[in-house]
């Protein structure tokens, strides 16, 4: 019998359909990092104080001035509260002016900002300062539960409704609730809708990868994993310009909102996988897709050659009982999750406290995002070149490296920090990379999801854990670093455990992930072709 990886070979496994649906599925990824700038751009402690328009009811012909110093206690350094104001009074003008008011309470009518870096922030229209200062930590915690919960659900589920139903519901979600978040009337509604963007990015960033590497071959593999980061890497640099640009959160909103409505027009054009309906037994679907592909790339195939495709059907009564059944594959999961746990809890801690390294929040974000394209170029390039194993190995040691360094240096020494915080960054996303590519060759089809489910759910778990670990910067700056560098060099030594998968075709049973294959390729020879209008079929897919 022959095998999907000859199947591919036969009908192309990098042609003109491959690069289509290669650029398909991760152009949205785009838009990933800009999902951040709602809380990441928040200028967390804006220059404000209550407002107090209460008494211009005794006297509207007060100055500011003067309406500040009636209404408003001072702090022990002269300026004016912050959070406290005095308590309203029904006197006139000259009594407030001659007894003076003295008891204090918090901020009863909302604030007044000024010299705010942004028109409109979640902070300034939903008042999260002084005792709600707190929420806008709750919304990072929050959007990363729902990356955390996305995973759970997204993830195995793929196994049963397939990759491409799990790949479009995201995108609906997306575009809905990102448009629900722009729109939001307080704070609660918006925590909601980020919690369930934050699930449909994560559904979205598992199963489009997956769909996509199971069209590849062998040689192109790594592909679709990297353009994937890329995409999201250039995303970052758009995002600091259009934060830059724009400068209110709800109108960036509106924004993600009309590329996700674009990426709805083309997201019910792109096929099931193939590999995945021959593992169900549905050959007849799979047959009419490859014939699909084979006519895209301009290619014949033999018409026996599916005929003899009999050993998927076999994988289907796997399951993912197989994976907790087998020590190999276990050991294997664990290993490339905690790797992938630590990398992100390092990435996150990096990225959520990117206002606080000391220089332009816009040109830290811009040099964050600038560095990992090339990250992720050269990604596909040392991939093939080194193979996974080495080249995760070098990642997580050089990201630890440069992000230990940081703590040489005083805080105060901004630009060296960022230099070393920008190429700490830029192995960690290297590693992120390989991880994502890894994950997906160590395991069979009939469990594939199930396993990158798992990863991500361990990758969502270092997100979601990120912002608490910052805060514990409160008792020294220096604990967050060492706490996920030392997770990372950890995961590092324990990736030498790994096998290396380069140049190997992708697995379809437990015993080919195991190293028990049994398969042996036929050469599907000169049969017939396929019939002369299969290959004039539409390109439409």
């Amino acid at each position: 019998m022959v095998d999907f990886g000859e199947i591919l070979r036969t009908v192309g496994d990098f042609g003109f359909f491959q690069k289509l649906i290669i650029l398909g599925l991760t152009f949205p990824n785009f838009f990933m990092s800009i999902f951040f700038s709602s809380f990441l751009f928040i200028q967390s402690d804006p220059e404000r104080h209550c407002n107090t328009d209460w008494i211009l009811q005794a006297d509207s012909s007060l100055t500011t001035e003067e309406q500040l110093n009636l209404t408003l206690p001072r702090e022990e350094d002269g300026t004016f509260s912050r959070c406290q104001m005095f308590v309203p009074v029904e006197w006139d003008i000259g009594a407030i002016r001659e007894y003076g008011l003295n008891e204090t309470t918090r901020c009863r009518d909302g604030w007044d900002y000024y010299d705010t870096m942004y028109d409109a922030t979640i902070v300034t229209d939903f008042d999260l300062v002084c005792e709600k200062s707190i929420t806008a930590e709750v919304v990072q915690i929050t959007f990363m539960a729902g990356l955390l919960a996305g995973s759970f659900i997204f993830g195995p589920s793929a196994e049963s409704c397939g990759r491409r139903r799990t790949t479009q519901l995201p995108v609906v979600l997306k575009l809905i609730f990102v448009t629900v978040a722009g729109v939001s009337p307080n704070v609660y509604i918006y925590i909601v809708s980020q919690f369930v963007v934050g699930a449909a990015v994560a559904g979205y960033r598992i199963n489009s990868i997956v769909l996509a590497t199971e069209w590849i071959g062998v040689t192109k593999r790594s592909l679709a994993s990297c353009l994937s980061q890329m995409f999201a890497a250039v995303g970052q640099c758009s995002m600091a310009g259009l934060v830059y640009a724009i400068r209110d959160w709800r109108k960036m909103q509106y924004v993600v909102a009309g590329g996700q409505a674009f990426i709805l027009l083309y997201i019910w054009w792109i096929p099931e996988s193939a590999r995945w309906l021959l593992g169900q037994g549905r050959t007849e679907e799979a047959n009419k897709l490859i014939c699909r592909v084979a006519a895209i790339n301009k290619k014949k195939i033999p018409e026996n050659l599916l005929d003899e495709v009999t050993g998927e059907r076999e994988v289907k009564s796997e399951g993912i009982k197989a994976m907790f059944t087998s020590t190999v594959l276990m050991k294997r999961l664990f290993i490339i999750s905690f790797a992938w746990f630590s990398i992100n809890l390092g990435y996150f801690c990096l990225v959520l406290n990117v206002g606080k390294l000391g220089l332009n929040i816009f040109l830290v974000q811009f040099l964050f995002g600038i560095t990992e394209v090339p990250a992720h170029f050269l990604c596909v390039w040392v991939l093939e070149l080194i193979g996974r194993k080495k080249c995760l190995i070098l990642t997580i040691l050089m990201g630890s490296f440069f992000c230990l360094l940081t703590l040489a240096f005083p805080q105060d020494s901004a630009v060296v920090i960022v230099a070393l915080v920008t190429a700490g960054k830029f192995f960690l996303n290297s590693g992120g990379s390989v991880c994502m590519v890894y994950i997906q060759e160590l395991f069979p089809t009939s469990i594939r999801q199930t396993a990158v489910g798992c990863g991500f759910i361990a990758f969502r778990i270092a997100g979601l854990l990120s912002p608490l670990l910052n805060i514990l910067a409160v008792y020294h700056w220096s604990i967050p670093t060492i706490v996920f560098s030392s997770l990372t060099l950890t995961s590092g030594a324990l990736s030498f455990l790994l096998p290396e998968t380069t140049r190997k075709d992708l697995p379809d049973s437990t015993d080919e992930a195991e190293g028990n294959r049994k398969i042996t390729n036929k050469n599907p020879g000169s049969g017939c072709n396929m019939v002369e209008h299969n290959s004039r079929k539409s390109t439409k897919l």
